[in-house]
């Protein structure tokens, strides 16, 4: 039987749960961004101010049949009100007795408060890392409000040193080479490390001082490209690469 071709959240967990609407992080690429709106819940000037959704805070949450991911529309941040809301919800969910991956392009700061408040429950509690690139200048472009790379790596680091299992997400790959930010984290990864390229880049409406960097954004996801990059990371002790890159490349 053929494998099932899953996207998005589905390759990383059963269930996806969020309590904010928006995300200040803004990044270009963001596909929640783009659903919201195309469907008329956000703009591109109000997606970035993140509001309680106080349904999801007011929630009893079950025991899930399944690993759950939190959150998978917006992020942890540093703000009292966002970061309260967020370990609410976390607290119920580990609480019920469900393995989470919390997934986040992570500061410090909020990583040093999820590894102190939720510590009696690290078997059930998986770090995921965004970290597109070591390039703070592409990090700030296409994630412009979200911790520079600094940061995240040394989240990443902490987490592993905490013994917490880590795991890394390089999707979408912002350099041209992203083995060499796949290797320096390498050795603080417990679980796997993800890749994928791009999936969503828009062609209109771009600012003509931003066009280099669409197009070099568009260069990653040739082809040619991808099988680079496949062919050497496809040994590389805990990779995975992401449906839409296995894909492109005529792996399934």
């Amino acid at each position: 039987m053929p494998k099932k071709i899953t996207s998005g959240t589905r390759e990383w967990a059963d269930y996806n749960i969020n309590v904010i609407k928006g995300c200040s992080n803004n990044c270009r690429y963001c596909y929640a961004k783009l659903m919201a709106k195309r469907f008329h819940r956000a703009t591109e000037d109000t997606w970035k101010n993140m509001e309680i959704r106080q349904d999801a805070l007011g929630k009893k949450y079950r025991k899930y049949n399944g690993r759950v991911m939190f959150p998978s529309s917006h992020d942890i941040v540093d703000k009292p009100e966002i970061k309260e809301a967020c370990f609410t919800v976390l607290d119920k969910l580990l609480i019920a007795g469900n393995e989470v991956l919390v997934t986040t392009k992570p500061s410090i700061s909020v990583t040093k408060e999820v590894i102190n408040m939720f510590k009696d429950y690290q078997s059930q509690l998986q770090f995921r890392f965004t970290i597109t690139s070591k390039n703070n200048n592409l990090l700030s472009f296409w994630e412009p409000n979200a911790p520079l790379y600094e940061e995240r790596i040394e989240s990443l680091i902490l987490a592993y040193k905490e013994g917490f299992k880590t795991s890394v997400s390089v999707e979408p790959f912002l350099s041209s080479h992203p083995q060499d930010v796949i290797k320096e984290l390498a050795p603080y990864v417990t679980e796997s490390t993800w890749i994928g390229p791009m999936n969503y880049i828009p062609r209109n409406n771009i600012a003509e001082e931003d066009q280099p960097m669409y197009e070099a954004i568009r260069k990653n996801i040739e082809i040619s490209h991808l099988k680079e990059i496949y062919e050497d990371l496809k040994d590389f002790p805990k990779i995975r690469f992401k449906d839409s890159m296995k894909i492109k490349l005529g792996l399934q």
